[in-house]
Formats: structure tokens, C-alpha cells, sequence
């Protein structure tokens, strides 16, 4: 996002810093190499993912990628969503971004960053950055159950890359 036009640039897609959900940063003792192969192995999201249950895509930029997430706002429920790859840098940073249209006029953009930290270790978190003059709005009412939805998310994306690597280990 730091290459972002700003709010007042661009009132419909504009980036506002005070609508950023941003999760919480995890230490992983794993290889950056197998967090990111756990994130970009989408059909087994259903797995490990607390949140995006399913997940399709080819990952290619552009191309869509179809969910199905866990509704923290209406527990019990599932939802669809549809967002599309903006970035993509193995072994450091997966995106993809709601784009804004007359239908929903809510765009957004989650990155997931990994930075290795050793040979064997790194480190992960996401942010949703709530674009545009809706995002503020978008944000105070979403922020808090998508922050929790990403702090899940990135805890369970701990514990199975460790235990991915502890099995690669003891092998």
C-alpha cells in the first residue's frame, strides 16, 4: 500500500492509514518456504484456515480468487467472496483486493506478509486496508471481528507450519 493514491487523491480508492485492520504478528519457527507454500496451497485452506474455509484461485495476478468465509459477524454462517490477486512476491507477499464498483462500492485490499527471520524461522501478518471514502466506515464496523478473524487465521498458520516442519525434520 505504500505505492497507494491517498483518500484525497482518490476519494473512491484511496488509501486512508485510519482504516487498516492490521492482525497480530506471529513468530514461526518454519522456513518462510512453507508458510508460503501453506498459503498458496488453497484447496487445503479447509484444513487449517479458521476463517476462509475455501479458497480457489490460480494465483495468477488478476485472476480471482473465489472464498467461502466463517461470518464472525453472524456466527453460524458462511459467506462468499470474490477478490482478485494484486500481488504476489514468493516467500514474502500474497494480496488480493476487493475493487470498487457501483454494485459494491467497498474496496479493500488484504496482504499477507512473510519475513524470514533465520534460516529456519519467520515471521507473518496480514492487513485489510477499507479503501476509499466508504473505507472508514467499512472499518469501524468490520474492523474488529476481521482483526479476530486474522488473528485466528495467523495462529493457525503457525501451528501447522511448525508442525509441517517438525515432520520434515523428523523424516
Amino acid at each position: 500500500m505504500k505505492n497507494a493514491p491517498k483518500l484525497n487523491d482518490d476519494p473512491v480508492s484511496g488509501f486512508d492509514p485510519d482504516a487498516v485492520t492490521v492482525g497480530d504478528t506471529v513468530e514461526i519457527d518454519a522456513p518462510a518456504r512453507i508458510v508460503w507454500d501453506i498459503l498458496t496451497d488453497l484447496s487445503r485452506y479447509a484444513e487449517w484456515n479458521p476463517f476462509c474455509v475455501r479458497a480457489v484461485s490460480t494465483l495468477e495476478m488478476s485472476a480471482a480468487v473465489e472464498m467461502t468465509l466463517v461470518n464472525y459477524a453472524a456466527p453460524g454462517s458462511l459467506v462468499p467472496n470474490c477478490e482478485y490477486i494484486c500481488a504476489f512476491e514468493p516467500e514474502r507477499l500474497l494480496s488480493w483486493e476487493m475493487i470498487h464498483s457501483d454494485a459494491w462500492p467497498y474496496p479493500a485490499r488484504r496482504d499477507q506478509i512473510i519475513e524470514a527471520t533465520g534460516d529456519n524461522t519467520c515471521r507473518y501478518h496480514s492487513t485489510d486496508a477499507f479503501l476509499g471514502n466508504n473505507g472508514i466506515h467499512v472499518y469501524r464496523f468490520a474492523g474488529p471481528w476481521v482483526k479476530r478473524a486474522f488473528d485466528d487465521s495467523a495462529r493457525a498458520l503457525k501451528a501447522r507450519a511448525e508442525a509441517m516442519f517438525t515432520a520434515l525434520e523428523e523424516a
